[in-house]
């Protein structure tokens, strides 16, 4: 078995991963880290999960180690998020290995004052951590130049498009200098992805560790066919049970993860809502007590929730189906972490029966129906069966002439 001593990296590294229980690397970790110790641009596909955070920390905390005296306002290795949660999740990371190395980071994102972080990026830092829409607001500030940067992160790529990200990130990577190294990672690899990392990276090598748009085999995918009207009470009945000990339940918009939450609460138990709209503390907050314990139930639109990195989630709850497949995918990778067992519940109604069949072609394979619950809606269960209606199956060839249909666009998250 591969230790992380076989992964060209130094004694003293490998001694605090241990420290830290890490005993063996993960795939993505042990086929990523080889490459970026050596400065080769790597293309990662990796879905949240896969310990790919520390698959590419760990070998930059390497690489940048021992390289003088940090300099004010100039990192010498810059990670872009497309989220404040998986900002300080990834800066968390270096700040766990880079300290006793000599090696500072920091992470810098929007929602909160910028003085702060202008007084520390003028102390230097090695690493800096940010989302690309604050970064540039610095950028303007003269609080931080990106002309020392050594190597280039793009994390969850993929995301950082869906979020309109694309012109930003174009913008920042042409302040960096372009002898560097860059290592974008990504859940998924759709065209626009492809296209950035041909113009971002040079002579890269890609690695993967599942195919593109699968599913965890350790998560009990179901679907549960119920009308519009009984979702609420389908979804208090799942979430009263005791092996839902920590859930996350994913609405399509902000006001609609407020509503479910407030209706959790009223049915007398612990759950708060994080979406765009609520500020850094109360997110961050609301995150701290669900980790806790403190707080059962999580409600989350799709953008808050991608920073997500709790351990220990039994249950994903879909109330509302996503409208772009792709999220169902990182949706119901927040549980069946670090090699545990996770459920994956999806409460789909009548309208959501053709994102219900989006969602079974992207994974390539159907999700199991349970029809055993109080509210099941057998006529919803027969539509998505029948052939030739909405969200039915359809002919190969048919399907493949078929212009893609239009579907509703979600408010921001």
């Amino acid at each position: 078995m591969t230790s992380f001593q076989d992964l060209a990296l130094g004694e003293s590294l490998c001694r605090a991963v241990l420290t830290a229980g890490y005993e063996n690397p993960t795939a993505i970790q042990q086929q990523a880290i080889p490459h970026v110790v050596k400065g080769t641009d790597v293309l990662g596909v990796a879905q949240t999960g896969t310990g790919k955070t520390a698959a590419f920390a760990l070998p930059m905390i390497e690489r940048l180690a021992g390289g003088g005296k940090a300099i004010p306002k100039r990192p010498r290795a810059l990670v872009l998020a497309p989220t404040r949660e998986l900002a300080v999740q990834i800066e968390a990371c270096f700040a766990a290995f880079g300290p006793g190395l000599g090696l500072r980071s920091m992470a810098v994102f929007g929602g909160v004052s910028d003085r702060p972080q202008l007084a520390r990026l003028a102390r230097g830092v090695e690493v800096l951590v940010a989302t690309p829409g604050r970064l540039l607001d610095l950028v303007a500030q003269k609080g931080v130049f990106l002309d020392r940067v050594e190597i280039l992160v793009l994390d969850e790529a993929d995301r950082m498009l869906d979020m309109g990200f694309v012109r930003d990130v174009r913008k920042i990577a042409a302040l960096v200098p372009i002898r560097r190294q860059t290592l974008l990672f990504s859940a998924t690899m759709p065209a626009a992805v492809a296209g950035l990392a041909d113009s971002l990276l040079t002579e890269h090598v890609r690695v993967e560790v599942a195919p593109v748009a699968t599913t965890a085999e350790r998560i009990d995918q179901r679907v549960l066919f119920v009308s519009r009207e009984n979702k609420r009470h389908l979804l208090t009945t799942l979430v009263k049970s005791k092996e839902a000990s920590r859930t996350i339940v994913f609405a399509r918009t902000k006001h609609g993860a407020n509503r479910v939450a407030e209706h959790l609460r009223m049915e007398g138990m612990t759950a708060e809502a994080i979406h765009g709209n609520k500020s850094q503390s109360a997110r961050q907050r609301a995150l701290d007590e669900f980790r806790s314990g403190r707080v059962r139930i999580l409600v989350a639109t799709d953008i808050a929730a991608r920073g997500i990195d709790v351990d220990g989630v039994t249950h994903v709850i879909n109330f509302e189906l996503p409208n772009e497949p792709e999220s169902y995918v990182h949706r119901i990778g927040r549980t069946a972490r670090a090699g545990r067992d996770g459920v994956a519940l999806a409460l789909c109604d009548a309208e959501e029966v053709a994102y219900l069949r989006a969602i079974e072609r992207t994974i390539r394979q159907p999700v199991p129906v349970d029809e055993g619950h109080p509210f099941h809606a057998a006529d919803i269960a027969r539509l998505h069966q029948l052939p030739g209606r909405s969200g039915g199956p359809r002919p190969p060839q048919q399907e493949q002439r078929r212009p893609r249909r239009r579907r509703p666009v979600s408010r921001a998250a």
